[in-house]
């Protein structure tokens, strides 16, 4: 899991080649905390062949608006550089997450 900022960003995701999953999270957000084990675990089934890519938005709030992030948690799929697909807030659930990714690989 790569962690994220506004200084890795552009080349991590907006410049990368295939698919890059980006987890938005807040450290306030519990939702995000409890969802995240499940990310992880999903990042290691799946790690050799979608990017997997975490970003604190508190860290990069400017970044996170940017790409429409206006609740959390918030998981978005790329694949070079362009939005594929994202679930938000309710619908970002362990099973959706992993059910959108398996469409990927």
């Amino acid at each position: 899991m790569i962690e994220l900022d506004r200084k890795n960003f552009e080349e991590e995701v907006l410049n990368a080649e295939g698919y890059v999953l980006v987890d938005y999270w807040g450290p306030t957000c519990e939702p995000c905390k409890a969802l995240m084990p499940h990310v992880h675990e999903i990042a290691e089934k799946y790690g050799d062949k979608i990017k997997f890519c975490s970003l604190d938005i508190t860290k990069a709030r400017r970044m996170a608006i940017k790409q429409k992030v206006m609740g959390l948690p918030a998981i978005i799929i790329y694949k070079d550089g362009e939005e594929v697909e994202r679930l938000a807030e309710s619908q970002a659930t362990a099973t959706a997450v992993e059910e959108m990714v398996k469409k990927y690989v």
